[in-house]
């Protein structure tokens, strides 16, 4: 399949790669702040309370739509920014995967939650996708980010949070399409009862 850069399912070789700014070093052992969020399957979830043993938290800056353009012209430049929707996928294609080690899985945008649920209908997402509009979250775990067209929008990390505290944080994240094959190994390697 050509490569192009409208299609949002294939990343251009040329994506500017991100670097470690030191801004999640703060999340590896911490404690998760007890922040309810709404979540695309109508609960609401606090990453603190979660009761599934481990859960992998994926935060994105945000998925586009098909016929949508990028949200800045300049949006592939913006290191990290592109790569949502693979990310996605490959979260889902490897979801049995993961929940086979104990884990559970969701995603994590400051998008609302009716744009969210209209990935997960597309996409035929098996997990739940949070909301963090109203930031809160964000700011009170100090979460990193940036804005691009006056939205403040996640930079993407994953981390794996066990009994309310993280155990493992990837930040950042590169190449986005393949990062659920690292979570999964290592899952794997990290047995929750080892």
């Amino acid at each position: 399949m050509p490569e192009t850069r409208d299609d949002p399912m294939t990343l251009p070789a040329d994506l500017p790669k991100p670097v470690d700014d030191g801004a999640a070093d703060h999340l590896q052992n911490s404690r998760v702040p007890d922040v309810p969020l709404p979540a695309t399957d109508g609960r609401t979830v606090s990453l603190a309370t979660v009761n599934s043993g481990r859960v992998v938290v994926y935060a994105y800056p945000r998925t586009g739509r098909p016929g949508e353009g990028p949200l800045v012209e300049d949006w592939d430049l913006i290191p990290g920014a592109r790569g949502c929707t693979p990310e996605t996928c490959a979260f889902r294609d490897h979801h049995a995967e993961i929940r086979a080690t104990g884990a559970e899985v969701f995603g994590l945008s400051t998008q609302d939650t009716a744009y969210q649920q209209e990935l997960v209908q597309r996409l035929h997402l098996p997990f739940a996708i949070l909301s963090d509009a109203q930031l809160k979250l964000t700011r009170a775990w100090r979460l990193p980010v940036f804005e691009a067209a006056g939205q403040t929008l996640l930079r993407r990390l994953t981390m794996v949070i066990r009994n309310g505290q993280v155990e493992q944080v990837w930040y950042p994240v590169f190449p986005p399409d393949r990062h659920a094959d690292e979570v999964l190994a290592w899952l794997r390697d990290h047995p929750a009862d080892g």
